[in-house]
């Protein structure tokens, strides 16, 4: 099971997400019935401004990847902390413009 990061915001859970750009996108919202019977699946986390603030990516019951977002005034990505199934934690930090630092 990967990291213990504090759950943001309402949640929501999705198929997929698309992009390479941070933050994914989460795609294909699944109605709260629908994930009983999914063994891969994200659950998303979503601010009062229905921003993403991260997910969890769990497959088998398990986290296999956790995503965490902060966001600038501006509404910028100002961090990214991405924790993989080895529990490796990788911190992504940008400026206001959203430029990687």
């Amino acid at each position: 099971m990967v990291g213990h990061q504090k759950n943001q915001g309402e949640n929501r859970c999705f198929i997929t997400y698309t992009g390479v750009k941070l933050p994914f996108k989460l795609v294909n919202e699944l109605e709260p019935h629908e994930v009983e019977n999914r063994n891969t699946y994200l659950r998303g986390y979503f601010d009062e401004q229905n921003r993403i603030t991260g997910f969890d990516k769990l497959a088998y019951g398990e986290i296999e990847l956790v995503h965490r977002y902060q966001y600038h005034d501006n509404g910028q990505l100002k961090s990214a902390e991405i924790t993989d199934i080895d529990g490796e934690v990788t911190l992504l930090t940008f400026d206001m413009a959203g430029k990687s630092l």
